[in-house]
């Protein structure tokens, strides 16, 4: 127990060094900081709406316990009475389309069986792909990893292509990143290395976005634009809402519905049996969702 509290107390104070980060960035808003308390825990939800940038952002922390449900052991293919998780979950949904959606994850759960492990991640999902955008932030990415383990970027970069992935489209959500899941710390060389592991990725990832605030923030946009954005963020309220795993076990531990949700953009559509025009950013856009695309030497 002694662990999850250090890593929640680190995680705390991490997403307060997101929200600066991010709000520098912005220049315009600021998040609001709203505290909550359930039966099964506790927990930080931190929202930006309506910036100079960013349109809705979320940092979320959370620190929840209680019992293992028959539910929670068929999703998470496990025994145990009790389990205690801890995490910060963001998404930032721009005003621009030629700006990213962005996502991060780091968390860690253990369950009274003497079983813990850590997950987490980091994703890009462009409305409008700019393949160097793309290569800088899987290299920005591989930087991170390497610092602890050579292996990590590629095999968290397959995971994620694989996990971030609508069958039903039969298209990636975006341009990937990395994703990983139950990294054991007796099987993974330590709890040290993973911990400080999910710390480092959640320290770039507010330093990684405003790089591309910076780029792309105030970049000039068209209705056109606009409309494939707005289609795009409905590819992204499907998966979030079918495949996502953390949408799913936040409802099945009782966790905070509002927070849960925050992942949704505040507008998104649909048009049916769209077809893009030939030739355009959006045809150019849907060729390059797809796996196994190595970013790291494009074009090389």
């Amino acid at each position: 127990m002694n662990k999850i509290v250090k890593i929640a107390e680190a995680y705390t104070e991490l997403q307060s060094m997101i929200c600066r980060i991010l709000e520098k960035a912005d220049g315009k808003a600021n998040f609001s900081v709203n505290p909550w308390q359930k039966d099964i825990g506790n927990g930080i939800t931190c929202v930006l709406q309506d910036g100079a940038i960013i349109e809705k952002g979320a940092v979320n922390f959370s620190f929840v316990k209680g019992k293992f449900s028959a539910q929670m052991e068929k999703l998470l293919g496990e025994k145990a009475v009790e389990f205690a998780a801890t995490g910060i979950s963001s998404i930032l949904h721009p005003i621009n389309p030629w700006m990213p959606i962005i996502h991060m994850n780091v968390r860690y759960f253990a369950l009274n069986n003497g079983s813990s492990w850590f997950g987490g991640g980091i994703d890009l999902t462009p409305h409008i792909i700019l393949p160097e955008d793309a290569v800088l932030f899987h290299r920005l990415l591989k930087e991170v990893c390497d610092r602890f383990d050579a292996d990590f970027y590629p095999e968290f970069k397959n995971w994620a292509d694989d996990y971030y992935f609508l069958p039903h489209r039969n298209e990636t959500r975006g341009v990937g990143g990395i994703f990983f899941d139950r990294l054991k710390p007796a099987e993974n060389q330590g709890f040290d290395k993973l911990f400080g592991f999910t710390c480092a990725l959640a320290n770039a990832y507010p330093k990684i976005y405003s790089g591309f605030m910076e780029k792309n923030g105030q970049k000039s946009y068209y209705e056109r634009e606009k409309k494939w954005q707005n289609l795009r963020r409905g590819r992204y309220v499907e998966f979030n809402l079918i495949h996502d795993r953390g949408t799913k076990f936040g409802f099945e531990s009782d966790g905070n519905t509002e927070s849960i949700l925050l992942s949704l953009p505040t507008n998104a559509s649909w048009e049916y049996n769209y077809i893009p025009e030939p030739g355009g950013f959006e045809e150019a856009t849907l060729k390059q969702l797809k796996k196994g695309i190595d970013w790291l030497n494009l074009n090389q």
